[in-house]
């Protein structure tokens, strides 16, 4: 609670940006990078970046609410690819804007270069009949070769974010933190304690005041997937040996114990409580 109240002392001295201000900002030639860190170091982090960046605002609030619900297909192609390192991959979700009450069907391509690029269409709600009415099937179909009687509802998780810009308006920075999921497959709940995941979107390279803070913080770049990882944490049935490490090291970072689902299995044989 300390570095949540701490947390949001900081933001508030940050001066606001609105969401209309946010749409004229077009990274043409767009890179991500993604740190993982923990809600201690995010307060110091926001702390350094007075005087250089605006934190997004909606209405009264700096703080974004969403809810987002993968689908794969019953052998887990999307997931297998990214566990695989195949490129390009993709991943089909629908996403809520809790705040706004808007909702995407988005699909996501990360190309042979590395670049994800993002296409999405308007429905209604999360309900799959609302999405198939609203063309969902023959939107993913044309992207993925994919339609929602191929696909079924996977990992659904809950999440805050923070988005900063710099004052030059080439970057945006995202904070997601109060990570949770949920599995609809297997029904397994997962948490994910005091994570933060940071993302940088930027215009090619140029010029970023933040990297420097996060080098000064000791924040290092690493990838991660909501969806792999809580699919990791969630279903003991798929392969997860290419995240063990990566868990490992999240553990560390947040003292939170970062397990993949066949483990927490055996550790509640063992008396223990998985996550």
């Amino acid at each position: 609670m300390y570095f949540d109240t701490r947390i949001h002392d900081c933001l508030a001295q940050l001066p606001p940006i609105s969401l209309d201000e946010m749409s004229g900002i077009k990274l043409m030639n767009r890179t991500d990078t993604k740190f993982v860190t923990n809600k201690e170091h995010l307060a110091s982090l926001l702390a350094l970046v007075h005087g250089q960046y605006y934190a997004q605002q909606i209405d009264s609030s700096r703080v974004a609410n969403y809810l987002t619900l993968y689908y794969d297909t019953p052998s887990h192609r999307f997931y297998v690819d990214h566990h695989n390192g195949c490129q390009p991959r993709q991943k089909i979700r629908v996403r809520t804007y809790l705040d706004s009450d808007k909702t995407f069907l988005e699909v996501k391509t990360k190309n042979n270069h590395g670049r994800t690029k993002k296409k999405r269409i308007t429905v209604p709600s999360q309900e799959r009949a609302d999405v198939v009415a609203a063309g969902g099937s023959d939107f993913t179909r044309g992207l993925t070769g994919e339609t929602f009687d191929t696909i079924l509802p996977t990992v659904q998780n809950r999440f805050q974010r923070i988005t900063l810009v710099n004052f030059g308006k080439t970057e945006r920075l995202t904070i997601d933190f109060n990570v949770s999921f949920h599995n609809h497959e297997t029904g397994v709940d997962a948490e994910t304690g005091d994570l933060v995941i940071i993302e940088l979107k930027r215009d090619g390279n140029v010029f970023s005041p933040v990297l420097r803070m996060l080098r000064q913080l000791r924040i290092q770049p690493h990838g991660f997937s909501k969806y792999c990882i809580g699919t990791a944490m969630t279903n003991a049935n798929v392969k997860t040996n290419s995240f063990k490490f990566k868990m490992i090291d999240i553990t560390k970072l947040t003292g939170h114990p970062f397990r993949v689902a066949r483990e927490c299995g055996k550790l509640k044989v063992e008396g223990l409580n998985p996550i």
